[in-house]
């Protein structure tokens, strides 16, 4: 293999590489609505790119509040008629036995009794650690049983208050190049056939 070679599948590994970390949620920051600056505004969930489920609160910065990525991030507890737990989710193609990796910035918004549940894949957990002055990162991985997954998140809080998300992010898992082992014999070789030239190329040019 020439170097010119080896640097085109260098090159093409580490496309490959971006390309399989591209998030496959729609909307996952939360930006698609526009919302102005220090306000906030509850959209039914028909009307939010990606999601499903429940009405979705977005928030712009308010009460001094900063998205953990963007502008906008979401109040899971969100203002409207709702009957039955609040709950958001987005469905997503997957091959199944690939293993994914997802990740998700969760903050509180008053109170240290905030929860909800989290499932995604065969993933099904209870998220309740709280942070009230800052955005804490989620992350985990799965392996999809199925062509169509889904990412979910359900409150276990009653009324509009709480359960601040944002960033949302699954992607497949990166593959490890695998290495190749190149035999010391045949690298001496190539080595000592080297010299061998380099050597006739002197004598010719004596």
């Amino acid at each position: 293999m020439n170097f010119l070679t080896t640097a085109f599948l260098v090159v093409g590994l580490s496309l490959w590489s971006v390309a399989a970390q591209a998030t496959l949620i729609i909307n996952g920051g939360f930006e698609a609505n526009v919302v102005a600056k220090n306000n906030w505004k509850y959209f039914s969930a028909t009307q939010v790119a990606g999601w499903e489920g429940s009405n979705i609160e977005i928030w712009h910065g308010l009460n001094g509040i900063k998205a953990a990525e963007g502008n906008q991030h979401a109040e899971l507890n969100a203002d409207g008629s709702n009957k039955g737990a609040w709950e958001i989710y987005q469905n997503f193609a997957t091959e199944m036995g690939k293993t994914y990796d997802f990740s998700f910035m969760y903050r509180a918004r008053t109170n240290n009794k905030e929860a909800f549940l989290f499932s995604i894949g065969d993933i099904k957990t209870t998220v309740n650690n709280h942070s009230l002055g800052q955005w804490l990162k989620f992350t985990g991985s799965f392996t999809a049983n199925s062509l169509l997954s889904t990412i979910r998140f359900t409150s276990l809080n009653n009324g509009t208050v709480g359960n601040f998300l944002d960033d949302v992010q699954v992607s497949a898992a990166p593959v490890q190049p695998q290495s190749v082992t190149v035999d010391e014999a045949s690298t001496l070789s190539v080595l000592a056939l080297g010299l061998v030239l380099l050597a006739l190329r002197r004598r010719r040019s004596v």
